[in-house]
């Protein structure tokens, strides 16, 4: 199953925020934190969202899931929590709908 062997990073930017990604096994950026966060649980919970520990809390049962085409005519998507917050965001571009489609499963999307 793709992500199995994906890596996560939890770490601390430069404005001493808590963020998240998470590393494919080729080392590419398959999902980051679209915000850095305070708190290192509010951080957990948000990568938790986008199936770190296998989402044990299933966080993110609500979310809406936007796809679409950028400035550059790229294919991304953003995931939106019930109360219209973006929770989730593609780190790419991707040059098809179906390896678009694909990242977003790898980062909770189920159709």
């Amino acid at each position: 199953m793709a992500g199995e062997d994906d890596k996560w990073e939890f770490y601390k930017d430069k404005k001493e925020e808590h963020r998240w990604r998470r590393r494919a096994s080729n080392g590419n950026i398959v999902g980051a934190s679209t915000e850095g966060y305070t708190g290192k649980g509010s951080c957990t919970a948000n990568a938790e969202r986008h199936g770190y520990n296998g989402n044990p809390k299933s966080l993110g049962g609500g979310d809406s899931w936007e796809f679409y085409k950028d400035k550059k005519g790229e294919h991304r998507w953003r995931r939106r929590a019930t109360n219209k917050e973006i929770v989730g965001a593609s780190s790419e571009g991707y040059s098809s709908s179906g390896a678009c489609k694909a990242n977003a499963e790898r980062n909770g999307h189920t159709g």
